[in-house]
């Protein structure tokens, strides 16, 4: 009767979080900036500030992913991040590090987190948390290709490169859980910061990513764990984005799932579980659309590797999944 109750409850969690999710379309939508990530459920910390610190011991993870191999100039990123709760008081901290690469142009946001929680329950959870990036933006113009036949001569404004121009941003987010289920939403970077303007050509803007996560474990019998999660993500310039995912976890070590990006990408994910506190992860996007039917796109390829620093004091639980 409980499991029934607490599947009811989870229910109604995630139809307030898809709720959330329709008001998000009512925004005003101008690209898409932030990182993506296929492996998000073990990434929360990237998009929202409430989660460091939420796994109840100090957790380290590192994750690399290479988007559209074969495509000259294609996105890569680099993510390092390091959270723990701090004290007995509610108190999480983070950090995190951030590359992005595409084409000539390098971006790294270098992120603290802060997170209080309460408890709502006996094992209920809600966490707000505040972000502070300062982000690092690199233009290598001199690596384009330009029009050396242009009766005007070359773009003035092309030919100083970028080095290191500096922003600051903050963030805010909300993230609720319990032993089976999750649900959070935040925005990463509120600031809206142009980062180089001359001649009235805007090379970079930030704009507001919006991102609601959330999931549920299902125990399907002693052995075999079932998690589907969605990730949401509005921001303006670009289409709603909606990842679903759904993951099998057999026998607390060996984890197997598979999602759809909307209307972009299908992926495959694969994870082993190698010990109690490390686990490996990798996954593969293939496009949907015309890019990915590319004889130069070989898909997109991304793999993460955590590390839980777990006080093994009596009883040690089974890894979480999530």
């Amino acid at each position: 009767m409980l499991n029934f109750l607490n599947t009811i409850s989870a229910y109604k969690l995630l139809t307030i979080g898809m709720t959330v999710m329709v008001l998000f379309l009512g925004l005003k939508v101008q690209a898409q900036q932030d990182s993506q990530y296929t492996q998000y459920m073990y990434n929360t910390v990237s998009v929202n500030p409430g989660y460091a610190g939420s796994r109840g011991h100090m957790s380290i993870a590192a994750l690399h992913r290479s988007q559209w191999v074969g495509l000259e100039g294609a996105p890569k990123t680099q993510t390092l991040n390091v959270h723990s709760p701090i004290g007995y008081r509610g108190v999480g901290l983070g950090v995190s590090i951030v590359n992005d690469q595409i084409g000539p142009t390098s971006e790294t946001y270098f992120d603290t987190d802060f997170s209080y929680t309460i408890f709502t329950s006996t094992t209920g959870r809600v966490s707000f948390g505040l972000k502070a990036s300062a982000h690092l933006l690199d233009i290598r113009f001199s690596e384009l290709n330009q029009d050396q036949n242009n009766p005007g001569g070359q773009d003035p404004s092309l030919q100083q490169d970028i080095k290191n121009k500096f922003a600051p941003n903050i963030g805010a987010g909300v993230y609720y859980h319990t032993e089976k289920y999750y649900l959070g939403v935040s925005v990463p970077r509120f600031l809206q910061t142009t980062h180089f303007d001359g001649e009235n050509l805007s090379t970079a803007k930030e704009q507001m990513n919006f991102y609601l996560i959330t999931g549920y474990v299902f125990d399907i019998n002693e052995t075999l764990k079932f998690k589907p999660t969605v990730l949401s993500k509005v921001v303006q310039g670009a289409p709603l984005q909606i990842d679903v995912s759904a993951n099998f976890m057999y026998n607390e070590k060996f984890i197997v799932g598979a999602g759809y990006r909307w209307n972009a990408a299908v992926s495959a994910m694969i994870g082993f579980q190698l010990s109690s506190e490390f686990l490996i992860g990798m996954g593969y996007d293939k496009e949907t659309t015309a890019l990915g039917r590319a004889t130069f796109n070989d898909g997109s390829f991304e793999i993460i590797l955590r590390y839980d620093l777990i006080k093994k004091l009596g009883n040690l639980k089974s890894p979480r999944f999530f």
